[in-house]
């Protein structure tokens, strides 16, 4: 069975300082509809504009990663994406008065807790993939950074970090869903090195870290000088440094850093809006990179959407000639524009339209310069998506489809006479007789027109 989408059972809320702002946040993150996704509303703005959690609109990951729309930014969002998603939460509301997320312990372990406090539950539409099926890389050779994903038919993470320091050494850390996210990976904490303090500061960030939501690594011996200075800036009399970390800071695992890394990564890569079926290999990881691979990935997802999934033959028999169509529609010509159909199974339908220059619409559309109406496109497509759904009740010749809605049409090329239209339907949702589904025509391969179309599925009187 495909796994279904899910959302938390009840609002959960968090207060705490903003990393780099130093704001006082509130954050409350609420239950929310299938195929919602993720997205962060910013109350404190009039309107309360929402920015959704996607990597398109990522637009900063200097120390954190930001997305952006409109008036609406959040930023350093990767510790409450990491908790969510990798908790199994599809869909959620995020109440936020405030541009940056509380930054808590600087781990994502007091949200896991909560999430896992109040549970989730289970939604009718099916989860979304994306199933690689090719080795994929990313690299930035001048910072070392290397990030490669090979085809697998789960999702696992390994990162390797080495930043010739004699305080971290190599460290390794992995990802399963057999993992225990919450006690493995959601209590380590953010970090910087000694020496980044100081620039960072410089430009008016972290003004909310201090020494109970990040590590600091000391690679150096520092001088009494530099302590008393670390003194004022931290407002800390008892500032130490042992065993290369300010303040003894006692690890929660000899590869907290690694690990750390590997929070950042699960929240990033949850910016692609989709689950992914892959194997990851980070060296080096970074929200720049992260989020710029998934920035890769989803273009090349969009891209693929626009070829056929299915391969059409004419010399093959259809599994539904005109007469059977008939027999499933109450179409009939001129209007019938469904000639056979060559591909179908539960969810999904593949139809031709031979379009003709007999068709009676080129007679006015246009007498010099026959064009197929865009509107009789999507028709096809209704008519090719009407055939999937009646196939699937008992006595189809009682049901009708009506249409209620077409979203997100683009016309992307004409469609003239000689062409062979390729219809092409995929049901994302089904229940209480609405079916929902994601339509697209082709003309040589080449996306020809797209809709999401919404129909009722009705008794006949």
């Amino acid at each position: 069975m495909a796994a279904k989408q899910q959302t938390l059972a009840a609002s959960i809320s968090f207060t705490g300082k903003g990393l780099h702002t130093g704001l006082q946040v509130e954050m409350t993150v609420h239950p929310a509809e299938e195929n919602r996704g993720i997205v962060f509303r910013r109350v404190d703005i009039e309107g309360a504009p929402e920015v959704p959690a996607l990597c398109e609109y990522v637009t900063d990951t200097s120390r954190g990663t930001t997305i952006e729309k409109g008036e609406a930014k959040v930023s350093t969002i990767e510790h409450i994406m990491s908790a969510l998603w990798t908790l199994g939460v599809d869909n959620a509301v995020v109440d936020i008065n405030a541009p940056e997320t509380p930054i808590m312990d600087g781990s994502a372990r007091e949200y896991a807790e909560r999430i896992m406090e109040v549970g989730t539950v289970e939604q009718e539409a099916e989860r979304k993939y994306f199933e690689v099926t090719e080795k994929q890389v990313y690299t930035l050779p001048e910072k070392g950074v290397a990030i490669v994903i090979y085809p697998d038919d789960e999702y696992s993470v390994s990162v390797h970090v080495d930043y010739n320091s004699k305080v971290v050494g190599n460290q390794y850390a992995v990802y399963s869903k057999e993992d225990n996210y919450a006690e493995k990976i959601a209590m380590c904490r953010t970090f910087v090195f000694l020496h980044e303090l100081e620039p960072l500061m410089k430009m008016n960030l972290i003004k909310g870290g201090d020494l109970d939501n990040a590590i600091v690594v000391v690679e150096n011996p520092v001088s009494d000088e530099q302590l008393e200075h670390l003194k004022k800036i931290f407002g800390k009399e008892d500032i130490r440094i042992t065993g290369g970390y300010l303040n003894n800071q006692q690890l929660r695992a000899n590869n907290e850093l690694a690990r750390h890394k590997l929070l950042d990564l699960l929240g990033d890569f949850a910016l692609l809006g989709m689950r992914i079926k892959g194997r990851v290999w980070a060296t080096r990881p970074g929200h720049y990179a992260n989020t710029e691979f998934m920035k890769d990935i989803s273009r090349a997802i969009r891209r693929s959407g626009e070829k056929p999934s299915f391969k059409y033959s004419a010399k093959e028999q259809p599994l539904m000639d005109i007469n059977q169509i008939k027999s499933l529609l109450p179409h009939r010509p001129p209007f019938l524009l469904v000639d056979r159909v060559f591909h179908i199974d539960e969810n999904a339908i593949g139809g031709i339209k031979n379009v003709s220059m007999n068709e009676p619409f080129f007679v006015g559309h246009f007498p010099e310069e026959p064009v197929m109406p865009g509107v009789l496109i999507i028709e096809a497509l209704a008519q090719c998506c009407g055939i999937l759904v009646l196939s699937r009740v008992e006595d189809p010749e009682s049901y009708s489809t009506y249409f209620l809605k077409a979203d997100g049409v683009k016309w992307k090329r004409k469609v003239v006479p000689g062409d062979t239209l390729q219809l092409e339907c995929h049901i994302v949702d089904m229940r209480r007789g609405i079916c929902t589904a994601e339509c697209k025509a082709f003309v040589s391969g080449l996306l020809a027109c797209e809709a999401t179309l919404t129909a009722q599925i009705a008794k006949k009187k």
